[in-house]
């Protein structure tokens, strides 16, 4: 593992993990916030708790989970999509600065927007990232190259003998017994 992805990671995991205690702490807190994300989400995916705390409590766990795995390099990528699919509500919940009457409200509101935007971009190269090892995708392509020309030497070699044996075939056949 590279220096930067040694830093990088728990670096990035650091907010997830320290927010999601909070929810998981002290989701009474978050729940009305997160009231107008989590109705709709609720009644859409039915495999989510009824109760907007519960709701608030699970995204705090997966945080926790995804970031302390982020953090130490256990499967990052499924991690870091883990922690993108949990900050994307909690954004639209959390920073909603284009309710904000105030002007400074709303530029607050707007910086911590982008600033989770600009994690979720972070997240979406971690899990794209594949360690320097190279991807499935990319294995397979040259797996395929490899055995192509594995097969055109193989049918060079086998024409290449195959008209001096032949020529030879040709002469003893010729030859008298």
């Amino acid at each position: 593992m590279s220096v930067l992805r040694m830093v990088g990671r728990p670096l990035l995991a650091s907010m997830f993990v320290a927010g999601g205690l909070h929810s998981v702490r002290r989701p009474k807190e978050l729940a009305p916030i997160a009231e107008s994300v989590v109705r709709p989400v609720s009644d859409r995916v039915g495999a989510l708790p009824e109760r907007t705390e519960q709701v608030v409590r699970l995204s705090g766990a997966v945080q926790v989970a995804a970031g302390a795995m982020l953090a130490t390099g256990r499967l990052p990528r499924l991690s870091a999509l883990a922690l993108a699919a949990t900050l994307v509500p909690t954004t639209l919940a959390g920073h909603r600065f284009w309710e904000e009457d105030d002007p400074s409200q709303r530029a607050q509101q707007r910086i911590h927007f982008l600033k989770n935007l600009s994690m979720l971009g972070g997240l979406l190269i971690t899990a794209d990232d594949t360690g320097a090892a190279p991807s499935l995708l990319w294995r397979g392509r040259h797996a395929a190259r490899d055995l192509r020309r594995e097969a055109r030497l193989v049918r060079r070699s086998v024409r290449a003998t195959s008209r001096p044996a032949a020529a030879v075939a040709g002469v003893r056949a010729k030859l008298p017994v």
